[in-house]
C-alpha cells in the first residue's frame, strides 16, 4: 500500500534522516529548535524554546549558535533569527521521513493489532470475513474478497462506520497523481497572467483542488472554481494523492520548486502544467 522509506535502514551507520534523527538527542533538539524559529521568527525567545524543549536557556544559545555557523539559520541582531532556504530543506527532509516511518508504523505494524475504520459498503454482521479496500481516498468494507481481509467486529449497516480487526495483506489502492501548476506572485503579474480556459481543464477531472497563495486562489476563483483546500494545501495535497485522489494545485512561483521536492521526497507522481498566458 505505502511507498514508504529509510525505517529499513536503523540498524547500520547512514546517511538516511530518518536514521540520524532518531540515533541522536542533539539531532531531536536541532530539529525541534529548527521549527520553533521557523514558526516564531523573526523574534526568537531562548527562554521560553528552553522551557518548551525541556532544556537550559545557555544549551537553546548553544545550538543556535551552532545552527547559524552551519547556515541553517541566519542572525539579524539581538534575539532576531530565521532559518534560511538549507534549513528548511534540512526540516522538510527529516519531517519526510518521520513521517514515512510513521506511516509505516500505522499500516504495516499497528494494523496487526489494531482496529480499522471503514465505510460498510453493505450491511455487515458481527464475525463476517470483509474485504477492506481504499475508494475515492476512502476506506470501505465488503464481503466481496479483497488483497486485505478482516473480521467485523459490531453488526453496521450499509452507510455505517464499520469496525474490522485482524487485518491480514495489503490495501489494495493506487496512488493519486498530483497536478502542479505555478502561478506569478503579483509583482510579475499575478492571477492576471493565468489563462482562466487551461484551469478549468486541467481541474476538470479532479478529485481535490488547492491553491498556495492569494494569486492562486483568484485564478482558480476567476475560473469559477473555489479551491477544496487553502490553508494547510501542500500537506493536503501530499496525503490526498496517498489516499488515491488525483489532485490539483495552483501555488505561486517562489513556493513551486520546495513543494516539487516534497512530492518528490513523498514518492508521489506529479505533473507540471503551464497555464500562463503568452
Amino acid at each position: 500500500m505505502s511507498r514508504d522509506r529509510g525505517w529499513c535502514c536503523l540498524t547500520e551507520a547512514s546517511n538516511d534522516p530518518l536514521y540520524s534523527i532518531l540515533r541522536s538527542k542533539r539531532e531531536v533538539t536541532r530539529f525541534q529548535i529548527l521549527v520553533e524559529i521557523a514558526e516564531h521568527q523573526p523574534s526568537i525567545r531562548q527562554q521560553e524554546i528552553a522551557e518548551k524543549l525541556g532544556v537550559t536557556p545557555q544549551a537553546v544559545s548553544e545550538y543556535i549558535r551552532e545552527l547559524v555557523e552551519d547556515g541553517m539559520v541566519a542572525a539579524h541582531g539581538r534575539g532576531r533569527y530565521g532559518v534560511t532556504r538549507e534549513g528548511i530543506e534540512w526540516v522538510l527532509n527529516h519531517a519526510e521521513a518521520l513521517e514515512s516511518y510513521a506511516r509505516h508504523i500505522r499500516r504495516d505494524i499497528i494494523q496487526q493489532v489494531s482496529t480499522w475504520t471503514a465505510l460498510a459498503a453493505e450491511d455487515l454482521r458481527e464475525g463476517d470475513q470483509v474485504g477492506v479496500y481504499m475508494k475515492d481516498g476512502l476506506l470501505y468494507a465488503s464481503r466481496e474478497p479483497r488483497s486485505a481481509m478482516g473480521t467485523v467486529i459490531r453488526d453496521s449497516r450499509k452507510g455505517e462506520d464499520v469496525g474490522v480487526a485482524r487485518l491480514a495483506g495489503i490495501i489494495d489502492h493506487t496512488e493519486g497523481t498530483v497536478h502542479v501548476c505555478k502561478v506569478p506572485r503579483i509583482q510579475r503579474g499575478g492571477s492576471r497572467k493565468i489563462r482562466s480556459d487551461l484551469v478549468r481543464e486541467v481541474v476538470s477531472g479532479a478529485g481535490m483542488v488547492a491553491a498556495v497563495g492569494l494569486e492562486a486562489y483568484i485564478a482558480l476563483k476567476e475560473a469559477g472554481r473555489i479551491p477544496d483546500m487553502f490553508f494547510g494545501s501542500r500537506e493536503g495535497v501530499i496525503e490526498a494523492a496517498f489516499h488515491g485522489i488525483d489532485c490539483v494545485i495552483l501555488i505561486v512561483d517562489e513556493e513551486f520548486t520546495d513543494f516539487l521536492k516534497r512530492l518528490e521526497g513523498a514518492g508521489l507522481s506529479y505533473l507540471i502544467h503551464d497555464l500562463v498566458a503568452v
